[in-house]
């Protein structure tokens, strides 16, 4: 790789990738970035500029619209013009421009959830979770036809829920809520769910644009250890520098919690439940995760 196109290059995993990449970068961004050259493009507003990926080797593509808070039925085309339509145009401008490599990192959701008595695998393609599953996995399908019907290597990294410095949503907000006291101690339930650290998954995206076997592939990328809510949990307290309570709250409150509405149900079940989720493939191709959740400590997050 000589010269590199990355979208979402300001992202949470974006900027890491940026800095595991020593060669030429170019950007594909809404904003003048003062550190890199920048092609000014918005997915939601306009199309791409023809000479995006004039000179480009490899196009890391990361930029989409992931959960927008109002309600994604109401905006569906926003999210198909992003996610799927602005994906294709530059697969597209990427093969009449020569490009030789192309990754697009999705999501697991895009495979749907995990399954409740194993760890979901590329093979396990269920229901994709949302507006936000379905529209990705429109678009894994046409890139892997582009790529096939091109001759352009294209692979397909599906991540599993990502930690590291500065980690956005659902993640943050329980870490803030640990640190400030009202987070409520979670009981063990044994359940499963999947992560990876940023810095792992920057591996993964690249290890999969090197690698001739990665091509036209979809790999899920885990740390390889499935880990309970309670278990993340302890590893928040850890961070912040407090001790994990030795009580928890009862799962039968949880569970009574959740009749209260569909809404308390979704989020609890998110909280609680399963996303198991396998990166045996990925693995095959040498890839072994050099972070995980049990050596956490106050740089992870």
């Amino acid at each position: 790789m000589k010269n590199i196109l990355i979208t979402g290059a300001t992202g949470f995993v974006g900027q890491r990738l940026v800095k595991a990449i020593d060669v030429n970068i170019k950007i594909l961004s809404r904003k003048k970035q003062p550190d890199f050259e920048t092609i000014i493009c918005d997915f939601e507003k306009g199309r791409i500029p023809n000479n995006a990926v004039n000179d480009i080797d490899t196009v890391f593509h990361l930029a989409g619209l992931t959960h927008d808070l109002r309600d994604a039925r109401k905006i569906e085309n926003l999210y198909r013009n992003v996610n799927v339509n602005a994906t294709i145009e530059l697969a597209k401008l990427a093969v009449k421009s020569g490009v030789k490599k192309f990754v697009f990192v999705s999501s697991v959701k895009a495979g749907g959830g995990g399954a409740s008595d194993s760890c979901a695998t590329e093979i396990d393609q269920g229901r994709p979770e949302g507006l936000y599953g379905e529209t990705k996995r429109e678009v894994e399908l046409e890139l892997l036809k582009i790529g096939k019907e091109s001759g352009m290597h294209i692979a397909i990294i599906r991540p599993s829920l990502v930690f590291g410095p500065n980690a956005k949503g659902n993640l943050k907000l329980m870490l803030s809520g640990i640190k400030k006291g009202w987070f409520p101690p979670l009981p063990e339930t044994g359940n499963r769910r999947s992560m990876i650290h940023v810095d792992d998954l920057v591996r993964a995206i690249l290890l999969v644009a090197d690698d001739v076997r990665a091509n036209g592939e979809i790999f899920i990328a885990t740390d390889g250890e499935p880990h309970s809510s309670r278990e993340i949990y302890n590893a928040m307290c850890k961070v912040v520098g407090k001790s994990a309570p030795k009580w928890s709250i009862p799962k039968f409150l949880f569970d009574i919690a959740s009749l209260a509405s569909p809404r308390i149900k979704y989020k609890i079940n998110k909280l609680l439940g399963d996303e198991c989720y396998s990166s045996e493939k990925l693995e095959k191709l040498g890839f072994k995760a050099q972070k995980t959740l049990r050596e956490m400590n106050e740089t992870s997050f």
